[in-house]
């Protein structure tokens, strides 16, 4: 019974997975369970697979030639790499951001819309208004909103990378990957960064690649 109640509050459960590139074994049976709605920091030395993992978990390495996966990876109870999986829905499912801001040569507007507009959501939901509340969720609004329209490359690099947060909440994602976000951040936007993702914990799953210690810590 008390099984079954933790079971109940995993997320995503990793079973016996193993991922390669060719010939070359990246990760090698890993077994983990992931809770929902909490923030899971992986750390490791560099090249033993952190990025690899995370990239697992939205199948965006399918994009590597030669590479494939073993065992499964259970999404809410159902495997990910089952044939009959939905990459693009998987991919909105769960969101990614990366370690360096990547914002379209677009307005700041056009980029959190992006998604919206390619998933056909703004047709049930008006789109400015998920535009905005997406601002706000990645603590961005009060800082661009006089601004919207112009290029999303002006913004310092603490701003572009929430507005790449911002543009991977505006589709409800159910996960977020976030691979060393902070990496190339100062220190103030380091922390604009943390508090965010302790405050995105109480509604979304988040998973973080760093190799900070005192980071994971936090």
């Amino acid at each position: 019974m008390s099984g079954a109640s933790v079971d109940l509050q995993n997320k995503i459960d990793v079973k016996d997975f193993s991922f390669f590139y060719g010939s070359f074994q990246a990760l090698a049976r890993l077994n983990l369970p992931i809770l929902d709605k909490q923030i899971t920091a992986l750390i490791g030395p560099s090249g033993c697979g952190k990025s690899t993992f995370l990239r697992s978990l939205n199948r965006m390495n399918d994009t590597v030639p030669s590479a494939r996966a073993e065992g499964e990876i259970l999404l809410n109870g159902q495997n990910i790499y089952a044939a009959n999986v939905d990459v693009t829905e998987l991919r909105q499912r769960v969101g990614i951001v990366f370690q360096r801001p990547n914002p379209f040569p677009q307005s700041i507007y056009d980029n959190v819309a992006f998604g919206p507009r390619v998933l056909g959501m703004g047709k049930t939901r008006n789109l400015n208004e998920l535009v905005e509340a997406s601002l706000r969720d990645a603590a961005l609004w009060d800082e661009v909103k006089d601004n919207l329209h112009t290029s999303a490359l002006t913004l310092n690099p603490g701003q572009q990378q929430r507005l790449c947060l911002a543009r991977t909440l505006a589709v409800h994602p159910e996960v977020i990957l976030m691979d060393e976000p902070c990496s190339a951040l100062d220190p103030l936007a380091t922390l604009h960064i943390e508090d965010l993702m302790r405050r995105l914990a109480g509604n979304y799953t988040i998973l973080i690649v760093t190799h900070n210690m005192q980071q994971a810590a936090r």
